[in-house]
């Protein structure tokens, strides 16, 4: 049986209005205050660099950084440094994974995966995985970063997620942001997009309705469409 799931999309939100959002979010959800979410936004240009701690992955000084208008943020996800921006379509799933014995930790982050994969193949584009790595790739090019928090109920010996996949929409995005990191701490290979690997021109509102119908469908939700709640 599919359980609710609200869903909101915002054209940007900074990244630490987003974090406080999920935060908030999580800790509403675990009171039984909320139902499950899946925020879906773009950011304006900012590095996350997740629990990993490889600062010698950020290429660009501090002085570059406010130069370029780039945000920085310590952040409690799992994972290496990562770029959001404009032309990227974020998505955090604020979801319940069950008691602590029977939860799959790593499938949760497979089928994430499985999201953006089913979702590329509609467009013809043959994508998958690499064993020793998190996300989804097409040839040797990363087209979407995963990177998530498990959190640990305090009603139940079960989990919360938070944060999520950042999936590449606009061409020359790997021009942008990208180019100031070694993505993901991986210097063997590089980053793509959607419009790269198609030619095809998209609004990312337009991705992110598509994908939500995957997203429900593989995860056994009812989508509910609402406007973003505020983080304050």
């Amino acid at each position: 049986m599919s359980r609710p799931l609200v869903v909101n999309y915002t054209e940007l939100m900074d990244y630490e209005e987003a974090w406080n959002l999920q935060k908030k979010l999580v800790n509403a959800l675990d009171e039984e205050e909320q139902q499950e979410h899946l925020l879906l936004l773009q950011h304006p240009p900012t590095y996350t660099m997740g629990t990993q701690r490889h600062p010698e992955h950020l290429l660009y000084s501090s002085e570059e950084l406010a130069n370029r208008g780039i945000a920085l943020f310590q952040i409690d996800r799992g994972g290496d440094i990562t770029y959001h921006g404009p032309g990227q379509l974020v998505g955090y799933p604020i979801l319940r994974l069950g008691r602590e014995e029977d939860v799959d930790l790593h499938g949760y982050l497979r089928l994430l995966e499985e999201v953006i994969i089913q979702y590329l193949d509609r467009y013809g584009i043959a994508a998958g995985r690499k064993e020793q790595y998190t996300g989804v790739w097409v040839d040797n090019h990363k087209i979407c970063a995963i990177g998530v928090k498990f959190n640990r109920s305090r009603r139940t010996r079960g989990f919360i997620t938070s944060h999520g996949f950042a999936f590449n929409i606009k061409s020359g995005i790997q021009n942008e942001g990208f180019s100031g990191i070694i993505p993901c701490g991986i210097e063997e290979y590089g980053v793509t997009s959607l419009e790269d690997c198609t030619g095809q021109t998209f609004s990312v509102k337009k991705v992110a309705d598509e994908l939500v119908t995957i997203f429900a469908s593989l995860f056994s939700f009812k989508p509910t469409w609402v406007q973003v709640m505020a983080s304050k």
